[in-house]
């Protein structure tokens, strides 16, 4: 699984112009599922991008958790994170999950959130959205389970 985070003061997602999804300080979590990837390491995922400590203190270092913050999360399956750009100039998208083995994964990360204490709001997997953020910092963190396991 891949996961881009964006620590957000604000992020919306929205369907035919409806908005589905919205919070203020918190994260925004792109989330990309390949074929061979598995519940374990969704639990993993989970664990290492719910606890990064990347909300600043009153040092202005970055060692605050979204816990110690009290911040929300906003998940949006994203396919394109992985993109193969490796020939020509239209990126292949055979890297990513299938929705059979995509959905249940999406769906495992969002329950994962709520274990952990976060009620995620989400987009709607397969959807056409239009996701709106107001990136704090900007802060990116880019976490792939091949490089946590």
């Amino acid at each position: 699984m891949r996961a881009v985070i964006t620590r957000v003061k604000s992020a919306s997602v929205a369907i035919a112009g409806e908005i589905v999804g919205q919070i203020g300080q918190g994260f925004l979590i792109l989330l990309g599922v390949a074929p061979d990837d598995t519940s374990a390491q969704c639990k993993k995922l989970a664990d290492k991008a719910l606890g990064l400590r990347v909300f600043c203190d009153e040092n202005d270092k970055m060692n605050l958790s979204l816990a110690d913050v009290g911040g929300q999360v906003l998940v949006v399956s994203q396919f394109t994170l992985y993109a193969d750009c490796k020939k020509g100039k239209r990126p292949s998208f055979t890297g990513a999950a299938a929705p059979d083995i995509a959905v249940p994964l999406y769906e495992q990360f969002l329950d994962e959130c709520r274990l952990r204490g976060f009620e995620p709001q989400h987009g709607r997997f397969g959807a056409d959205m239009l996701v709106t953020s107001e990136n704090d910092g900007p802060v990116t963190i880019l976490l792939n389970t091949k490089e946590l396991m």
